[in-house]
């Protein structure tokens, strides 16, 4: 019998500031992506997923649950080595193999450069997991750098485009691609403009893409977060931000990694087999609406 775990409420998220990127063993709490308490049923048995930014928060989450689910897993990261090692051995400790590959998403090479490696270390595409992601956080509009919202797009909308372009000639019906949106790309959000509006484009991207490879028999879909305790916030958000992390939601708290991971297993498992273009929200209860 699975049992309901305890979340931490908003007043035990202190305020703090990490120096960016974040490492996820030095936040208070350190978020919850073990999936302890997860229930497997061998959903994704003799597939293999290649998840960016699966070094830590919603990625590692994911990458464990996928080996939980019998899935072999590569995890494409860009900084933290030692969030990486983590991972790796979370997965391995599963009895799954694991790659973890350091490339930039940013670069249309390192991400052919990720997809080859995978395919010829555990032989072959199934699941392609877009996650990585970049924002910070900026009080007013004109301290929004061009440098700042070049590094946005090319992370949040152009990695997802190049390592899709790289992936594709690998993937076959029945395989998948899932996107990570967020909610602020429906409804916005005051100090990430432009995170904000990478992540409204991941949505377009999603349902677009969905459509043109529906006749391949490739299904397309984007999970959307709402607030969750990542490395991303305490490296990016001011410190009084991060106290207390997003309690505008209606469940009146941040969600933890591990919550998401299901949504992905369910986007990456026959039992979405009539599921595509779909945005998956899994917000606490904030809503477009």
């Amino acid at each position: 019998m699975q049992t309901q775990e305890r979340r931490p409420t908003p007043d035990e998220i202190p305020a703090q500031q990490l120096e960016y990127p974040a490492k996820q063993s030095d936040m208070v709490p350190v978020p919850d992506s073990d999936l302890s308490n997860y229930q497997p049923a061998n959903k994704l048995q003799g597939k293999v997923a290649l998840i960016t930014g699966g070094d830590s928060g919603i990625g590692r989450a994911v990458a464990i649950a996928y080996a939980m689910e019998g899935a072999d897993v590569a995890i494409l990261y860009n900084e933290n080595d030692s969030d990486a090692e983590t991972t790796y051995n979370k997965v391995t400790a599963l009895g799954r193999k694991c790659l973890a590959l350091k490339f930039d998403v940013r670069e249309f090479e390192a991400c052919q450069a990720a997809v080859t490696k995978t395919v010829d270390e555990l032989g072959q595409l199934n699941i392609l997991v877009n996650n990585a992601a970049y924002q910070m956080t900026q009080k007013k509009f004109e301290d929004i750098s061009v440098e700042q919202f070049q590094r946005t797009m090319e992370t949040n909308v152009f990695g997802y485009f190049y390592m899709a372009k790289a992936a594709l000639p690998h993937l076959k019906e029945g395989d998948v691609i899932i996107n990570t949106g967020s909610i602020v790309g429906k409804v916005g959000k005051d100090m990430l403009v432009d995170y904000a509006a990478s992540k409204g484009a991941v949505h377009t991207f999603t349902q677009s893409l969905a459509l043109n490879l529906a006749e391949r028999g490739i299904r397309v879909n984007a999970v959307v977060p709402g607030p969750v305790w990542t490395p991303n916030i305490p490296a990016t958000m001011p410190a009084e931000k991060v106290g207390n992390f997003d309690t505008d939601v209606a469940m009146n708290r941040a969600a933890q990694p591990e919550e998401l991971a299901p949504a992905y297993v369910y986007m990456a498992a026959q039992d979405s087999s009539f599921v595509t273009g779909a945005l998956l929200d899994v917000a606490g209860g904030l809503t477009s609406s």
